[in-house]
C-alpha cells in the first residue's frame, strides 16, 4: 500500500495499478476542485450508502477547473481509523479498485483516499474542516450518514459538521439510517450474512452480487489427481471473504491490476472450494479453489473474478479419496441445476448443457 502514484499526483500509501479507464482515484492533494462530496467509509457500497451518494450526484459535473461546478466526488480514508488507532486488521468488502467500477455508474467522477495517520487522527473537528474538507477540497456540498462520526476521540457528530459547515458557507445533507426488519442495512450485517454463508441475503443487502477476483497461481495437482482440476487463486488478503465451505458459483476471465478486476469473458458456472484441504491434505492453508463446470481452459496466470452463488455444504473429512471424488460429482451435479436456473450475474446464461470444450486435455486444464 506504500509509496504509490494515484492518476493525478502524489497519493501517499494510497492503492496503486487502477486502471486508466476507470473514475480516478486522487489522494486530497490531487483531487478535482471543487467538490460535492459523500464522506464516510462505503464499504460494501449498499443500499444506505448509496443513498448518500445520490445526495451529491446532481449537485455538480465532470469538469473541475476553477469556476466550473463541483465535481461528484466519494471521500474516504485509507487505512482504516481503528487499523492505525487500534492495530486491529479491517478486511473490505469492496478494495479500492473494486469500488472505483461500482461508483461510476452512480455518478461519481472521482474516488479520494485521505491518507489516514496519527496526524490526521488528533485533527478537532473544526482542524479537519478547515484543513481537509474547506482547504484540501473546496467543498462546497457534503452529504454524510446520522450515524458519521469526525475528529480527534470522534468528537464530531453529524449536527457539528452541519454548523461548521453552515460557517464555511458549504452546505451540508445529513441522512437518516436505512433500516430494515428490526436492523439497519449495514456493513456489518452484509459481513455476518458472508460469514455464515448466507449469499441471497448478502446480494439483497448489497442490491448487487458479491464478487472477489484474484490471479490464478499454480497448485499441487491434487484437484486434478481427483480428475477435477481447478483454478486456484490468490486473492487479496484484505479482501473479505465468505464462510467457508464448498458453493456453486459464476466465474469469468478478467482483465485489470490486482485490485480492479473487469470482466472479459464469461459467466461460466463453477463449483469453489473455499478454505482448507481436510482430506487430501488437512494441514493445507486456507485456499480458493475454482473448478470451472464442463469446460477445458488453460488459466494458469490469468485473472478470474467469482461470484459465490449458493453454499453447498460445508467441508468435511472424507474417508477416502473415492469418496471425496463422488461427493465433488455430486456438488457439479447440484451446482449445475442451480446454475441453470439462476438469474444473478449470467444474464439468462443456462448451463445445464456442456458448453463447447476450448482444446486440451481436461487433465491440464484449470490449473490443478
Amino acid at each position: 500500500m506504500g509509496g504509490s502514484e494515484g492518476r493525478g499526483g502524489a497519493s501517499h500509501n494510497l492503492p496503486s495499478h487502477v486502471d486508466p479507464e476507470l473514475i480516478p482515484l486522487h489522494s486530497p492533494g490531487s483531487a478535482l476542485r471543487p467538490t460535492a462530496l459523500a464522506l464516510g467509509s462505503f464499504d460494501g457500497l449498499h443500499r444506505g450508502h448509496r443513498r448518500v451518494i445520490e445526495a451529491v450526484v446532481g449537485a455538480g459535473s465532470a469538469g473541475g477547473a476553477t469556476g466550473a461546478d463541483p465535481v461528484p466526488t466519494v471521500v474516504s480514508f485509507w487505512p482504516h481509523p481503528r487499523e492505525v488507532l487500534h492495530g486491529e486488521t479491517r478486511l473490505r468488502l469492496d478494495l479500492p479498485g473494486e469500488k472505483l467500477a461500482l461508483l461510476e455508474p452512480l455518478g461519481i467522477r472521482q474516488l479520494v483516499l485521505v491518507p489516514f495517520d496519527r496526524a490526521l487522527a488528533a485533527l478537532s473537528p473544526e482542524a479537519f474542516v478547515t484543513q481537509v474538507l474547506e482547504g484540501q477540497l473546496q467543498a462546497r456540498r457534503i452529504a454524510v450518514g446520522e450515524n458519521f462520526r469526525f475528529g480527534a476521540g470522534r468528537q464530531g457528530d453529524a449536527s457539528d459538521l452541519v454548523r461548521l459547515g453552515r460557517q464555511r458557507g458549504m452546505e451540508v445533507v445529513v441522512l437518516p439510517m436505512l433500516w430494515e426488519g428490526p436492523e439497519r442495512v449495514s456493513s456489518s450485517r452484509i459481513r455476518r450474512a458472508l460469514a455464515a454463508g448466507r449469499i441471497d441475503e448478502a446480494r439483497h443487502l448489497l442490491e448487487r452480487p458479491y464478487r472477489f477476483g484474484g490471479q490464478v497461481v499454480s497448485g499441487r495437482g491434487l484437484g486434478r489427481g481427483l480428475g477435477w482440476p481447478t483454478a486456484n487463486l490468490a486473492v487479496d488478503g484484505r479482501k473479505f471473504l465468505p464462510r467457508e465451505g464448498v458453493y456453486a458459483a459464476w466465474a469469468w476471465r478478467a482483465a485489470g491490476g490486482p485490485e480492479e478486476f473487469l470482466p472479459v469473458e464469461g459467466p461460466m458456472a463453477a463449483v469453489m472450494n473455499l478454505g482448507p484441504q481436510p482430506t487430501v491434505d488437512p494441514q493445507a492453508p486456507s485456499a480458493v479453489e475454482v473448478h470451472v463446470l464442463d469446460r477445458n481452459l488453460e488459466l494458469v496466470g490469468e485473472h478470474l473474478i467469482v461470484e459465490p452463488v449458493a453454499l453447498l455444504r460445508d467441508q468435511q473429512r472424507f474417508d477416502g479419496l473415492e469418496a471425496l471424488r463422488a461427493q465433488i460429482g455430486a456438488d457439479a451435479a447440484r451446482a449445475r441445476l442451480l446454475l441453470g436456473s439462476e438469474g444473478s450475474g449470467a444474464a439468462g446464461v443456462g448451463m445445464g448443457q456442456s458448453p463447447a470444450d476450448e482444446s486440451g486435455d481436461p487433465t491440464d486444464q484449470q490449473n490443478s
